[in-house]
């Protein structure tokens, strides 16, 4: 595949996502506060979010006379190429050529600059508001990658690799090393041969359950989602970062946010839930995870790997839509112990022990 076809590849995912996200967490929304959600437009008002990008389309693009103009347009961009580049490193599928040996480190690194371009945005905006909105997002994305980047650092010390592929390839039938149940070499139950669930990381070292809280709190707060959107907070500061921002400028930055949920969604299916891998094991003479993985090279196995990568995606973003309604705002200061006081030290602990299981047991 071309660079140009794999990028309209991907941009056309995150539309489709955006699209697709928008109207769900509409009817999940209205599910979770007994109300009904969008009916008017389109059965089942299906064609409200195509109506809402007519709209955009067509929306005065309104810029302050006194803000930074160059910044205030380069903002909303620079936010959204930091989402978009991000999903380079993703192996959609068990044939996919993204072969990195430092890929999770790439991908922390192109990540990281989301929080540049909404600080640009609301340092550029030449409102109170958007300035307040723009620096809590700076306190909070930077504290948050810390215990990111060391719940990650989990994962790559048990897998022994800082490529997505290589990880995604030890969780199932695939792996190239020995895997064992648990991790502990001396029960003898070998999981490569079986695959499924009993090869995924949140299965084969048992204290990754929390290793995978810890995750995806912090990738909550890196989207900036509920209980984590104090960089807009409506009830405070009218937007936060995007008061100023109208038509496509607002577009693009509501598409970061949902291509922030789609690569959290992906990365946690990667790092803790088998990645492409199926859930189905090889029980017997019934070999559920050989069919269910179709054979590396042949076309079978990107029909199912790119299946089972994206089933456990959209089941982790409407965790996301489901804790967005379900949860207050929390206050910056508890945000902040939230981060400090308790995800930093678990996550400290949970590499210490990740790295004795890993040299004593597996």
């Amino acid at each position: 595949m071309t660079i140009t076809f794999l990028i309209f590849l991907t941009l056309s995912l995150i539309l489709f996502n955006t699209l697709v996200g928008v109207y769900v967490e509409r009817k999940v929304s209205a599910f979770i506060q007994d109300r009904i959600g969008p009916t008017e437009t389109g059965k089942y008002g299906l064609l409200q979010t195509f109506a809402d990008v007519v709209k955009l389309l067509f929306k005065e693009d309104i810029i302050p006379s006194s803000t930074n103009k160059f910044l205030f347009k380069f903002a909303p961009v620079l936010v959204f190429i930091a989402v978009f580049a991000g999903f380079a490193l993703v192996p959609f599928t068990a044939n996919s050529e993204t072969e990195m040996p430092l890929g999770i480190l790439i991908w922390l690194g192109i990540v990281a600059l989301d929080v540049i371009g909404i600080l640009m945005a609301g340092w550029a905006s030449s409102n109170k508001f958007s300035l307040y909105g723009s620096v809590r997002s700076l306190a909070q994305m930077v504290s948050y990658e810390l215990p990111l980047g060391l719940s990650i650092l989990c994962v790559v010390v048990w897998n022994g690799s800082l490529d997505l592929q290589e990880i995604s390839q030890a969780q199932g039938i695939f792996a190239e090393k020995t895997t064992y149940l648990f991790g502990i070499s001396f029960l003898n139950i070998e999981t490569q041969t079986i695959g499924g669930l009993l090869s995924w990381n949140i299965i084969s070292m048992p204290f990754f359950f929390i290793v995978f809280l810890i995750f995806f709190i912090s990738g909550l707060a890196q989207a900036n989602r509920t209980p984590f959107d104090i960089p807009e907070a409506e009830s405070e500061l009218v937007a936060g970062f995007q008061t100023e921002y109208s038509g496509m400028r607002w577009a693009f930055l509501m598409l970061a946010e949902y291509g922030m949920m789609l690569l959290i969604g992906l990365l946690t299916s990667i790092l803790f839930f088998g990645g492409w891998n199926s859930p189905f094991p090889n029980i017997g003479s019934f070999e559920l995870a050989n069919y269910t993985s179709g054979e590396i090279g042949h076309f079978s196995s990107y029909l199912w790997s790119f299946f089972w990568l994206m089933s456990k995606t959209i089941i982790f973003m409407l965790i996301q839509m489901w804790i967005r309604w379900s949860f207050p705002r929390l206050r910056v200061d508890q945000l902040m112990t939230m981060c400090w006081k308790y995800l930093l030290p678990f996550s400290l602990g949970m590499l210490v022990l990740t790295a004795f299981w890993k040299v004593f047991l597996s």
